[in-house]
């Protein structure tokens, strides 16, 4: 090589373009370097560091329980076993909004004042994963800079990882190691105005809607079924030139509500405006928070709206280990490309496939009985 780079330079002598031999980097790793594996925990210490408030333990027991990996399942459901006594002590609140509403900013701002007033708050941020690289970017952290620096704050962006409406998939068991390590208020920020709103209400006691005022037609793109989910909607950016917009939104919210059949809770939603930039309507808006779940807990709805939570999350997790269990079958896994080419060149109809690998299926299971 330098025999050639010397004959090269010889017979380009008057060449500008002569291109010199380098200097020599170094490895871009060092050589000397060796991954250290981490002692894996075991369920007592991940139980035991969670009911003495360890963080630490917490956020590595949330990843476990979002874990995809079958050998991490076993642990996770017997952790969450042992902490479900101490679990359920906690006020669950879903915020939503349209994109663009400040629902970290808002959550940042309320979130100080909650915990000003002696609560300790888990903020369960829902970021939505990429269709394309299943990525999310996990930036609420980043924008919360004041509330992720309190002791007494826990905040934890979760990738939805593709499942109905961007919900991730296993916010409920996070919520349950939350309050188990002591946190007793829990704010569940969904990806924005969707299908998640559907399954988040089916794990809070109240539900929050940010809506912004100034962007036209306040209604507009606010679809009914979460104005009939909202049990209060506040609106946010109320400062500035801004505040006769928001005024009038309110009134324009609190016309159309009062439109509505009264939610099952008994409960007749309310309309506020704040600023969560200058901290302004916040104290009147959880005073309302806190007269909803007064009035929820005497009408007896509080109690019963957790039955059928539970209920629900039964048939769940149900459904969601019937679909784990179809696609994790080696036969499945097998044929399934087969059945895929054969759908897409027309020989068999998708009916019929979904059919005929449904009995693979239960052929199978019936087999290992």
């Amino acid at each position: 090589m330098e025999h050639y780079e010397d004959q090269h330079r010889a017979e380009h002598e008057d060449s500008a373009l002569i291109v010199n031999q380098g200097v020599q980097q170094p490895p871009s790793v060092n050589p000397n370097w060796k991954r250290v594996k981490r002692r894996e925990l075991t369920t007592d210490e991940y139980v035991d560091g969670i009911l003495s408030q360890n963080i630490t333990i917490l956020s590595k027991a949330i990843t476990l329980v979002e874990s995809l990996k079958p050998e991490h399942y076993a642990q996770a459901q017997e952790i969450i076993e042992r902490c479900l006594p101490y679990a359920g002590r906690s006020i669950r609140i879903g915020i939503t909004g349209v994109p663009g509403a400040g629902k970290s900013t808002f959550i940042e701002a309320i979130g100080e004042m909650v915990i000003n007033l002696g609560h300790k708050l888990a903020v369960l941020a829902i970021d939505p994963s990429s269709e394309r690289s299943g990525g999310s970017i996990l930036g609420d952290k980043t924008r919360m800079e004041t509330l992720v620096h309190n002791k007494d704050a826990f905040i934890r962006p979760s990738p939805s990882a593709g499942s109905l409406g961007g919900v991730a998939r296993k916010t409920r068991e996070s919520v349950i190691l939350c309050e188990a390590a002591g946190f007793d208020v829990i704010f569940i920020e969904t990806v924005g105005v969707g299908q998640s709103e559907t399954a988040v209400h089916s794990m809070v006691d109240m539900f929050m809607l940010l809506q912004i005022a100034g962007a036209g037609d306040e209604l507009q793109g606010i679809k009914r079924g979460i104005m009939e989910m909202a049990d209060l909607v506040a609106i946010t950016k109320a400062d500035g030139n801004n505040i006769l917009r928001a005024e009038l939104a309110k009134t324009q919210f609190v016309n159309a509500l009062n439109l509505f059949p009264t939610p099952e809770s008994g409960w007749r939603p309310r309309v506020y405006t704040c600023s969560s930039v200058e901290k302004k309507g916040l104290t009147d808006l959880w005073s309302g928070v806190e007269d909803f779940l007064a009035f929820t807990k005497k009408e007896g709805y509080f109690k019963s709206n957790r039955n059928n939570q539970d209920k629900y999350w039964m048939f769940q997790t149900v459904n969601e280990a019937l679909k784990e269990s179809f696609y994790r079958l080696p036969a499945i896994e097998n044929q399934l490309p087969d059945f895929e080419k054969k759908v897409l060149d027309g020989q068999l109809s998708s009916f019929v496939a979904a059919h005929q690998l449904l009995n693979i299926y239960f052929n199978n299971i019936a087999k290992k009985l």
